[in-house]
């Protein structure tokens, strides 16, 4: 993810909200990252739409140049806290706030470090603007020890439980019941990928997914991974990060990592299809296949495409053309 060539500076929000359920509310937030009362921001873009009906989870993709970046997460997320409540909130996916998460991924020409700029400065805007926001920071935005999303969503028990009484955010008050709380961070692109196999049994999910962690003996580097009930089945959710590597070359489709840049740091990442196939291959030895796989809007390298390509043509929505998934 070399150079653009536009001259454009340009980072990624995946914004995390708590609601699914409800369409229109999950468009009038996408929308509201776009600008209001006609006033449309320049260089913005929404990418896709990703709602999951079981999660009550969406994951809206926002592009942008990183100056315009943290203003239009502002806006979508106050729609957001207007909107949802999670004292009534329900899903199968852990959560702890209405807007539970906003990460800050570079493109183009953007280094991480200004990117946990960004992070640091939509934290303290969205405590300002937002009575009863709460927000913890990871990453690049966690000055000075950049601890990871995992280690702070382990220390707040993000994974298990919901109780808004014990949490300690880093900026504003204590949780509010409705608000809940916000994670804000930045990094290097973090990939969500999903693989259903076909079975209801939990254990076993869950069995597959500490094979594949990155944080155990032979797992994939990069990849965490949880299990969950889903339609029926049961689904290996995992997110890959980006990590730093030097050698990283360009790669083909049926590597086992993939391999870009940004502003000449390399990176790499375990290939959706590499997990699919491992996961696949665990699930057989059990006698158990799987059914498929969703990926949660984008690789790095298209991210940067779709937003290069959305933003020079001055495309809003391009989620309404590339059409956004509602499952």
């Amino acid at each position: 993810m070399s150079s653009s060539g536009l001259g454009l500076r340009l980072a990624a929000c995946l914004l995390n909200i708590s609601e699914a359920r409800r369409k229109h509310i999950v468009e009038n937030i996408a929308n509201a990252a776009l600008g209001k009362n006609g006033q449309k921001r320049p260089e913005v873009s929404v990418l896709n739409i990703f709602s999951d009906q079981d999660y009550n989870r969406s994951v809206i993709t926002i592009a942008a140049s990183v100056d315009e970046l943290g203003n239009s997460v502002l806006a979508a997320c106050v729609e957001a806290f207007q909107c949802i409540d999670m004292q009534v909130q329900e899903g199968i996916h852990p959560c702890l706030g209405a807007v539970d998460l906003i990460p800050i991924y570079p493109l183009t020409d953007v280094g991480v470090e200004e990117c946990g700029a960004v992070a640091r400065s939509l934290a303290e805007n969205l405590v300002l603007h937002i009575p009863g926001c709460s927000v913890f920071l990871f990453g690049e935005a966690d000055l000075p020890e950049k601890r990871t999303l995992v280690q702070r969503r382990k220390q707040l028990g993000w994974f298990t439980k919901r109780d808004f009484s014990v949490l300690e955010p880093d900026l504003g008050a204590a949780p509010a019941r409705r608000c809940g709380l916000t994670g804000i961070g930045a990094s290097p692109y973090v990939m969500n990928c999903n693989v259903t196999i076909d079975s209801q049994d939990l254990t076993l999910g869950k069995e597959i997914a500490s094979a594949i962690r990155g944080s155990n003996v032979n797992g994939l580097k990069g990849v965490q991974a949880m299990a969950f009930p889903h339609e029926g089945k049961i689904e290996i959710a995992c997110n890959v990060e980006s990590f730093r590597d030097q050698e990283a070359t360009e790669t083909s489709d049926d590597s086992q990592y993939m391999a870009y840049s940004v502003l000449g740091d390399h990176f790499s990442y375990v290939s959706p299809h590499y997990i699919e196939a491992r996961i696949k291959k665990l699930a057989s030895d059990q006698g158990i296949g799987t059914i498929g796989r969703a990926l949660i809007g984008f690789t790095p390298q298209e991210c940067k495409n779709c937003a290069e390509y959305a933003i020079k043509k001055s495309i809003g929505e391009f989620w309404k053309i590339r059409g956004g998934i509602f499952m």
